[in-house]
């Protein structure tokens, strides 16, 4: 097979080389590139191949031959089938390495930065049941794992003659005779819901909620919403925690307005889970998967959660952006506050200040902060944060911020020239223009808040450009058995 192109279903054996970026696991084959899902470096496996190209092929573990000394058995049942978390059957000291020279190769391969100081990773000290929001999908058609069809298979057996023999190529596989289904959407699969029981990613309270509300919707024999057909009623199930306050929030997104529906689940949920501190329920009509209403209607409590990052607290509404992981983030903005070197003189720029949380974070100890956001509803979340913790030294600027920088100078005259820029952009990085200004500006510090080694390299390189170096770059997992990770940079000017 050594000079025929791999076809799609071969199956090779190989030994992973290296588990690269993104979490894609290396392996050759006669001298081919193949990039494996669901591998270990160290590992030796046979490899299902999914797509062939001149230079690579993608493929998939379908038996472990000799396991590496870095694999583990997964936490959950429904590892390699709900992909959310797809480093679970790695050891944890082994994610955090690959995590961090992650950071070490983009910094090299994209920024062109051999030089860059990256600092040992900062771990997670809960490695389970660290978020605290988690979303939950409602459908009508399950997506069946394969001990879900095994069972089916059996199921069908007992119902047959016993002399009659049973065909071991069956691959098509009844529906579940459930009318409604809770989990999560499987990756690239938006038709199909995974009925999940268990989730280890927020807490046992969590996992209770979602079988009532689930239990509740069976008993009642309420139908999800098809988006295929536009009937049905239940979208979405979202609950948020502050982990810090002990706060509970039942987010149920549904296609109908239904006071009666939900007046009585919410007063289910509250006499069997006394942590509940208010139920909510969004409505929306839209075609959209965003578990996001058009409006939004409170059944308990004040229909907000708080939650604090260091010494200030945060209102969060149903639909507001905080932190996922609340005590990593405390870690994340400790360390931006240490690179920034604050001094009760400074005017910072916090850029894609988001709800605030960051400005807020090191209000105490600058003179003056200045937050630019895009999104109006963040700003109006960060102004009134501000004033839940009667900040009066932050500002916060709604627009776009290459617009700002590049057109808009009546906001540039009315506060004064920054001595520290901090930036915490999407995952996409800074618009182009933004950096180039930000270049421009010459403020002597700029600690850069990324989500993605990727686009960081890529916006650093950019700044070099204009005299600024890399001091140092500090990783933050924030999300464990995932191959997410955030960094924070500090960059100076030369």
């Amino acid at each position: 097979m050594e000079n025929e192109k791999l076809q799609y279903g071969d199956i090779v054996e190989v030994t992973i080389e290296l588990t690269g970026f993104e979490g894609k696991s290396v392996a050759r084959h006669n001298g081919l590139v193949i990039f494996v899902e669901g591998a270990v470096a160290g590992d030796s496996v046979k490899a299902k191949i999914l797509k062939s190209k001149k230079k690579y092929a993608e493929a998939k573990v379908v038996e472990v031959i000799t396991p590496s000394q870095q694999r583990i058995t997964p936490h959950c049942q429904y590892f390699g089938t709900c992909g959310g978390c797809k480093w679970q059957h790695v050891e944890y000291a082994a994610q955090l390495q690959y995590k961090h020279q992650h950071v070490v190769d983009a910094m090299e391969r994209i920024g062109g930065l051999k030089d860059v100081n990256v600092l040992p990773i900062i771990g997670s000290g809960e490695q389970y049941f660290y978020r605290n929001k988690l979303e939950f999908s409602f459908g009508g058609t399950p997506w069946l794992t394969e001990k879900d069809k095994a069972h089916v298979i059996l199921s069908e057996a007992k119902n047959l003659n016993s002399e009659t023999a049973i065909d071991s190529s069956v691959t098509s596989f009844p529906q579940n005779d459930k009318p409604l289904v809770l989990g999560f959407h499987v990756p690239q699969r938006w038709d199909k819901v995974l009925d999940v029981h268990e989730c280890f990613l927020q807490s046992e309270v969590s996992n209770g909620i979602l079988n009532a509300v689930r239990e509740f919707a069976l008993a009642k024999k309420i139908p999800a919403y098809s988006q295929e057909t536009e009937t049905g009623y239940f979208r979405n199930l979202v609950v948020r925690e502050g982990k810090h306050t002990g706060d509970m929030m039942v987010n149920v997104v549904t296609f109908e307005d239904s006071p009666e529906i939900m007046s009585m689940l919410t007063k289910e949920l509250t006499a069997s889970f006394p942590e509940i501190t208010t139920v909510i329920n969004n409505v929306t009509k839209k075609k959209s998967q965003v578990a996001v209403g058009e409006y939004e209607k409170v059944y308990y409590g004040e229909g907000i959660i708080h939650d604090k990052i260091g010494n200030k607290l945060f209102q969060i509404s149903a639909n507001s952006f905080f932190q996922t992981n609340t005590k990593q983030a405390e870690k994340l903005y400790s360390i931006a506050k240490e690179f920034a070197e604050l001094k009760s003189t400074d005017v910072v720029y916090d850029l894609y200040c988001g709800t605030g949380s960051i400005a807020l974070y090191i209000s105490d100890v600058v003179k003056q902060v200045i937050g630019i956001e895009l999104i109006e509803s963040s700003i109006l979340n960060a102004r009134m944060n501000a004033q839940l913790n009667t900040v009066e030294n932050c500002e916060f600027i709604c627009g776009d911020l290459k617009d700002l920088l590049t057109k808009d100078v009546a906001w540039k005259e009315r506060f004064a020239h920054p001595d520290v820029i901090i930036v915490d952009p999407p995952r996409s990085g800074m618009h182009p223009k933004a950096v180039e200004e930000l270049g421009k500006m010459k403020v002597p510090a700029i600690v850069y808040v990324s989500c993605n080694p990727a686009t960081l390299a890529r916006d650093i390189q950019l700044l070099t450009k204009d005299g600024y170096r890399a001091e140092k770059i500090q990783p933050v997992d924030m999300f464990p058995h995932t191959y997410h990770i955030e960094c924070v940079a500090k960059l100076s000017l030369h």
